[in-house]
């Protein structure tokens, strides 16, 4: 029996479908999610969602938000969401490059360091995602 799954943003669906095995960035640590899961509302930190479907693997980027599990139906409320496939690496990167430079320039207060670190982390994980994707595509045989 697969799980139903639906990412969903503020501005749109990403996903819904039936997957066999969901892997999230949760608050406290990566946790893995089978059919007849027990019930938990989690938070989610930036980072990679990974889901199984069947033999194939698709990766999401995910800016953060909470994770409801009920049984075989788990809803991801996302503060932002991403297809692998639907990241631009240059920019990602670019992103990536700039929050880091801002950093280097010690902000000033903790609210700009903490939106400067979740930049990061966020255009971190569109790259750990879309890279995985690219590195699975190229393994595959033609």
């Amino acid at each position: 029996m697969p799980l139903t799954l639906e990412i969903v943003t503020g501005e749109r669906e990403v996903f819904k479908g039936d997957v066999d095995m969901i892997n999230v960035p949760g608050g406290d640590g990566d946790m893995g999610i089978l059919p007849k899961h027990a019930p938990v509302l989690s938070t989610l930190k930036p980072g990679v969602l990974r889901v199984k479907i069947g033999n194939d693997y698709q990766e999401f980027a995910i800016g953060g938000g909470f994770i409801d599990i009920l049984g075989d139906h788990v809803i991801v409320l996302a503060d932002s969401a991403e297809r692998a496939d639907e990241i631009d690496i240059a920019r990602a990167e670019a992103a990536r490059l700039r929050a880091q430079e801002m950093l280097k320039n010690a902000p000033q207060n903790k609210e700009d360091f903490f939106r400067l670190e979740t930049a990061l982390r966020k255009s971190e994980a569109r790259l750990k995602a879309a890279n995985r994707r690219s590195t699975r595509r190229t393994e595959l045989p033609s």
